[in-house]
């Protein structure tokens, strides 16, 4: 998007308090570079223009004085509020989040001021998007229930809105989460007719895998009415739709006994006050021999705590009232409220770097029957930041995607090249 050219010697006082400030916290960014450009009028910051090719490196073209504005009342948040409005672009957005995680002590002073006192009004706002039975109903509706337009563009046709799981550099996505479903399958020995509950349908990919690939019974639930009438939909048409039961109900809500459970991504959308409740009605509804599978975004168990009370971008504008868990947070729901046992943990955070990145090539590539559709500037512009956001927290690993089984004490899993099943 090409704004108007400024001359930033011209803009208000304010504005070029800000804009100093910026450029100088700038200017101390470690191994990575970048240009901020202002009608022509170019700011080479961090590391020296000779550095190695391979250094990050992001074009920043600011439109508008107001981005400054935007930055010093409402830190990292204002930056990506800027974006939204256009009052500034990136020839890569990915690179230049990357740039900023990679260097986030050093830019803590851009929180500071007006900026912390608009931090304090997010927390606010955020305390009041609890992921109680109805603040889950719409919190849930706020991302999904956008319609499946946007989603069929973006997503591969298994309609899978998760990490997949690349078996090969030169997969195609749905090949990746097909390989995702099936290893999650195969991490919990998933027989013909067992009972299968899992919490969080999405648009039923995972349902239908279990039930056509694996012969399970499976009973799926989720609190997305678009959802639930997308995955009502496919499963009429497909003929494992018959061994599958849909419900509309909050997890805490469910009853019944089940030989497995699956959860994928949805323990991000339970909140930190209601984790240890989630995980206790996990395991209340397994059999005293069953086990689950939890694939989970998580955050690094040294920043869990800060990163619960901070509002960013994506709480405020994409997922509100989601917190991504640490594993010692799952640990310590497990052992405080369940009594299941940890199994496995694989990290799978580089598949969803790769996955990102082609949900965000398909994106890009769909924009103009976007726009047709009636998604605006502002709408898709919030998406590509979100998209770019998270692309460059996996990359950095400042966030992270994990696989973790947990089992019953009655557990026993079959052991290849065991006549009997492995004592646990």
């Amino acid at each position: 998007m090409d704004g108007a050219p400024f001359d930033p010697q011209a803009a208000p006082w304010q504005d070029r308090i800000l804009r100093r400030r910026l450029l100088d916290t700038l200017q101390g960014l470690r191994d990575c570079r970048i240009t901020i450009d202002e009608a022509g009028q170019k700011s080479m910051l961090g590391t020296p223009a000779n550095a190695p090719d391979d250094t990050l490196h992001a074009h920043v073209r600011v439109h508008d004085s107001a981005f400054y504005r935007q930055l010093g009342l409402n830190g990292s948040v204002g930056a990506g509020e800027a974006y939204m409005d256009g009052l500034w672009d990136c020839d890569d957005l990915v690179a230049l989040t990357r740039i900023l995680v990679r260097n986030r002590d050093h830019l803590d002073a851009m929180e500071t001021g007006l900026a912390r006192f608009g931090g304090w009004a997010m927390r606010g706002w955020s305390a009041l998007m609890r992921n109680t039975r109805r603040g889950s109903r719409r919190n849930i509706a706020a991302h999904y229930d956008l319609g499946d337009a946007l989603f069929e563009r973006m997503l591969d046709p298994t309609m899978t809105y998760s990490s997949a799981v690349f078996p090969a550099p030169d997969a195609t996505l749905e090949e990746a989460q097909v390989e995702k479903m099936d290893r999650l399958c195969r991490r919990l020995a998933l027989a013909p007719g067992q009972r299968v509950l899992e919490i969080g349908t999405g648009w039923g990919g995972f349902a239908l895998h279990a039930a056509g690939r694996h012969g399970a019974r499976v009973t799926t639930t989720t609190v997305s009415r678009a959802q639930y009438e997308g995955a009502r939909a496919r499963f009429a048409r497909d003929p494992a739709g018959r061994r599958i039961e849909l419900l509309l109900r909050d997890y805490r809500d469910l009853a019944g006994t089940y030989d497995r459970l699956v959860s994928i991504e949805m323990i991000e959308a339970v909140g930190d006050a209601f984790l240890d409740g989630y995980l206790r009605a996990c395991s209340e509804r397994l059999a005293p021999d069953g086990a689950m599978a939890l694939q989970a975004i998580v955050i690094g168990d040294q920043g869990y705590e800060a990163a619960r009370r901070h509002v960013d971008f994506i709480k405020q504008y994409v997922f509100p009232g989601g917190c991504l868990p640490s594993v010692e947070r799952i640990a310590r729901g497990v052992a405080r409220a369940t009594d299941l046992r940890f199994v496995a943990l694989e990290d799978i955070g580089a598949h969803y770097a790769e996955t990102l990145r082609r949900w965000r090539a398909r994106f890009d590539a769909a924009e103009p029957e976007l726009r047709e559709l009636g998604f605006d500037d502002a709408f898709l512009r919030t998406w590509r930041y979100y998209l770019a956001y998270c692309e460059a927290g996996f990359e950095e690993r400042h966030i992270g995607c994990v696989q973790i089984v947990l089992a019953k004490p009655g557990h026993r899993p079959p052991v290849p090249g065991l006549s009997t099943p492995l004592a646990g």
